[in-house]
């Protein structure tokens, strides 16, 4: 076991309307200072197809997440670990949810990005008033759900926020 902290940080500004929340991040997003970076990850190419869009760098990334109202952000700010699989997080120290909606009062909606995420969040800030809806792990570790199934319940949460119109 090895002690990490977050290694970048939140993609969100006072336009942020929808914040995706995963645990912590995995190895290759380490690698590459950037959210879901593990290659066969499908949150970037799930987005790609529902807002038709191709987003080649991590800067394209980022600047798409602006114009669209999506903050991108973990629950745990450090913690132990040996490999990137959710199961292995130890020692959890959340980051802190009051203040940052607090700073930024125009997010509205919380969208995890598998359960680990969202009970460690119902663990740390249950009394939190806002909304949360839990989204299918868009991890390679989890294959239990198909990505067009995965991808409908993606885009049904940008409906229902008014980030997508039908």
């Amino acid at each position: 076991m090895q002690s990490y902290s977050h290694p970048f940080l939140p993609i969100l500004d006072q336009n942020t309307r929808i914040l995706f929340l995963g645990s912590f991040p995995s190895i290759a997003s380490f690698e590459q200072s950037f959210y879901y970076a593990h290659p066969r990850n499908a949150f970037w190419p799930i987005l790609e197809e529902i807002f038709d869009v191709h987003l080649e760098t991590n800067e394209a990334k980022k600047a798409f997440c602006f114009e669209q109202g999506i903050g991108l952000w973990d629950v745990i700010g450090s913690c132990e670990r040996s490999n990137s699989s959710d199961t292995n997080l130890k020692n959890c120290i959340p980051n802190d949810f009051e203040k940052l909606l607090k700073d930024y009062p125009n997010i509205q909606a919380l969208g995890f990005t598998g359960k680990k995420s969202f009970d460690l969040f119902e663990k740390y800030f249950k009394e939190l008033t806002i909304e949360r809806v839990l989204l299918p792990s868009t991890s390679p570790a989890y294959a239990a759900m198909k990505w067009e199934e995965k991808k409908r319940r993606y885009e049904e949460f940008f409906e229902k926020s008014g980030l997508l119109k039908n």
